[in-house]
């Protein structure tokens, strides 16, 4: 397998746009040829297998979607509130707006794994950590609420990712940043 960390990435990037935009099946090793503009064959040189490409794809949407310290160590400044919560969550929806691509992608990798248990098994490890460690994050930062509250908080977030991605016009009479202050203040007190 080549090694090359920019061609990888950049064949991750054109793998994470085929699934946003052609869904699971459209994704082939020639398909990201085209997307990353590369001669053909060159997925194959650096991937195994499909599943190899998919696996490493999760790792890249998560490099790709995780926050900047920087931002995330801002909003911990304030001391630890409902409202420090909801600069968290308004933040995590605007990467997820600027990053559509990857948020897409891991629907249908979603998707894709109730039809394949290898890829089911290892999206179930993937999410698993991601929110146990989103738990953490929370619980160690001395934010409110407790682990429940968190998961109901993830859901929540979930949810309103979802359609302010796929059906914007749904939610558009309503203020993101108003319904999330108001998710935060109505979860994180019947936490407490």
């Amino acid at each position: 397998m080549r090694q090359n960390p920019a061609r990888r990435a950049a064949l991750l990037d054109g793998a994470i746009e085929v699934l946003a935009r052609e869904g699971s099946r459209g994704l082939t090793l020639r398909a990201v040829d085209a997307q990353a503009e590369v001669p053909k064959g060159t997925t194959t040189n650096y991937f195994a297998n499909r599943a190899d490409l998919l696996a490493q794809v999760m790792q890249r949407i998560q490099e790709r979607l995780t926050p900047e310290e920087a931002q995330v160590a801002g909003a911990l400044r304030e001391k630890p509130s409902d409202e420090v919560v909801a600069t968290l969550l308004k933040q995590l929806l605007g990467r997820m707006r600027v990053d559509r691509s990857s948020w897409l992608a891991l629907m249908e990798l979603r998707l894709e794994a109730t039809r394949r248990p290898e890829l089911h098994a290892e999206l179930t490890r993937f999410f698993t950590a991601q929110l146990d460690g989103n738990i953490a994050f929370h619980l160690d930062a001395g934010l409110p609420g407790d682990r429940t509250a968190v998961i109901l908080l993830y859901l929540s977030m979930l949810g309103m990712i979802l359609d302010d991605l796929t059906v914007p016009e749904l939610l558009a009479p309503y203020a993101a940043d108003e319904l999330i202050d108001e998710l935060a203040r109505r979860i994180l007190r019947v936490a407490d």
